[in-house]
């Protein structure tokens, strides 16, 4: 027999499309009535223009949490920020969308994906 495959030894970009299009066929998370006008981060100028990211962001917070556990809202703000400032002064990071995060967090728990952690209030995976 051969050696178990986890999340760890998968590209990161391939398990990410996979379980996207797993969690739109499936379709037990239902998409926020502002997916197609919100801004993932105040660094941004426009929405995301794939219809299917918010599908695609649910999948990435579950692989992150998975390789890192005990993550919450605050952290996934910290990973899914940007640069800001575009004009001559020097660029700084800039954090992204609590809601974002927090909806997507909140789906992942509705479908029994991830779990919050009684004693610190974190996700974990299940």
């Amino acid at each position: 027999m051969g050696k178990a495959i986890t999340v760890k030894d998968v590209p990161a970009q391939k398990f990410v499309e996979s379980y996207a299009a797993h969690l739109k066929k499936v379709g037990t998370v239902t998409l926020p009535a502002w997916v197609d006008i919100v801004k993932t981060g105040v660094h941004k100028e426009m929405p995301p223009q794939n219809p299917d990211w918010f599908y695609i962001r649910c999948a990435a917070i579950a692989r992150n949490v998975y390789l890192r556990p005990a993550t919450g809202v605050g952290g996934l703000r910290k990973r899914y920020g940007g640069r800001t400032g575009h004009q001559v002064r020097p660029e700084h990071h800039s954090i992204g969308s609590e809601a974002v995060a927090r909806r997507a967090l909140q789906e992942l728990e509705k479908i029994g994906v991830l779990a919050k952690d009684a004693k610190n209030g974190y996700v974990d995976f299940l």
